[in-house]
């Protein structure tokens, strides 16, 4: 039994996102399926003008003077820094750190840690449209999680995880292990993503993306016998990881507990994932055991689903093969349907949706799922939400490439 002193806890939430940027405001379009998808318009680098596409209509959100260095101009940054530095200063909020009235030895006991992909690409996209004067010059600034962490007022490690779709996932499991060992006291974790033209041109050319023509709203569809593709989002979702007791020290409020952690690798194809679920299913059964827990024990399992053909249909394999004979009583849903993905911070938004479920007993649907593909059998949760208790919930994020990721978060002891 874990003893409740040493779980893992999240203690701040910071968010920006295409449903919202507030944990109330995304519990809101999740429980009522809301849908952050539209058409726009991207220019001339694919063959398609126009995408659906989920995007971020605001980052003017107040953040707090006491967390970001005051030489830090939101107007003067990209939007993957704006997406990297506003979640996690209102996460620090949230949880009651003001960094500028911590010690030195209390910043250097934070850590930071941004699942991020293509952070360089991205940054090359941002200059290059902007006339190109920035990509080679001798004062380009560091990379951004680093940079992130001096904004913030942070001094203990700093990493950028890079596994695709599961980037943020991992940086939450990579936390919860830097908090165990003792490496620091507490660590902000999470992840980012923008959405690029050159992705989106990428992905339409890879054929991996929707191309649905009438609504932008029903595009997104895992799950369903007539998905197409996935449509890309974007966004940053950032969590302050702490252990219980000192949460508890500080009499901080708890969302939940990170319980278990799964990881695995199958690496078969750029975007399509492995057709065999062994090792997804792998990354389940691994965090399970790592939360101590059996597979009648959880209350909902928050599906990586991404509206794939292959993928929808393998990650139902694998759900199946993972929770056995109680696969078929376990409520499933896909958040995408009403996100999109968020592509590197998909795995922590979705980490959110499972402390949504929690905090309201509720399970978030899978809007768009009109005609379930028989080679997707699942208690799915179509259209609307419904009300549950939740206790323990499952995540899963099988990024591009072969990165299999489960969490187990359930309700702080």
């Amino acid at each position: 039994m874990v003893s409740i002193s040493s779980q893992i806890v999240i203690t701040g939430i910071g968010a920006v996102t295409p449903l919202g940027n507030s944990f109330d405001a995304i519990g809101d379009a999740l429980q009522n399926g809301h849908s952050g998808i539209d058409f726009y318009d991207f220019g001339t680098f694919s063959r398609q003008q126009e995408h659906a596409a989920a995007r971020v209509q605001s980052v003017d959100v107040e953040t707090d003077d006491n967390i970001i260095s005051s030489s830090w101009r939101i107007e003067k940054s990209s939007r993957l820094e704006q997406f990297t530095v506003v979640p996690s200063a209102l996460a620090l909020a949230d949880a009651g750190i003001q960094t500028s009235s911590c010690t030195v030895d209390q910043k250097n006991r934070i850590g930071f840690i941004a699942g991020i992909g293509a952070e360089q690409l991205k940054d090359w996209e941002h200059d290059f449209l902007d006339g190109g004067h920035d990509v080679f010059h001798a004062k380009r600034q560091p990379s951004l999680v680093h940079r992130a962490a001096q904004i913030l007022g942070i001094h203990g490690p700093a990493a950028t995880v890079a596994a695709a779709c599961a980037s943020s996932g991992y940086a939450l499991a990579l936390g919860k292990t830097w908090l165990e060992t003792g490496l620091v006291d507490a660590c902000v974790v999470g992840g980012c993503d923008v959405l690029s033209p050159t992705a989106l041109a990428a992905f339409h050319n890879l054929r991996a993306l929707s191309r649905r023509e009438d609504d932008p709203k029903k595009a997104s569809r895992p799950f369903d016998q007539d998905r197409d593709g996935f449509v890309m989002g974007e966004g940053g979702v950032f969590f302050v990881l702490e252990r219980c007791d000192s949460a508890f020290s500080r009499q901080s409020k708890i969302y939940g507990a990170l319980a278990g952690i799964g990881m695995s690798s199958d690496a078969s194809h750029m975007v399509t994932p492995c057709s065999d679920p062994v090792q997804a299913s792998r990354a389940i059964t691994e965090a399970l055991a790592d939360a101590r827990l059996s597979p009648q024990d959880v209350n909902y399992v928050n599906a990586h689903a991404a509206s794939t053909s292959v993928g929808d249909a393998a990650e139902a394999g694998a759900i199946r093969d993972a929770f056995g004979s109680v696969a078929e009583s376990i409520p499933v849903s896909s958040t995408k349907s009403m996100s999109g993905h968020l592509i590197s911070a998909a795995a922590a938004f979705e980490a959110l949706a499972c402390l949504v479920a929690i905090q309201r007993n509720m399970i978030p649907p899978t809007i768009n799922l009109d005609n379930p593909d028989e080679d997707c059998l699942l208690r799915h949760v179509p259209h609307q939400s419904i009300s549950l208790p939740v206790h323990i919930t499952a995540s899963n994020s099988f990024g591009f490439g072969g990165s299999n990721l489960c969490l187990i978060l359930k309700e702080a002891a």
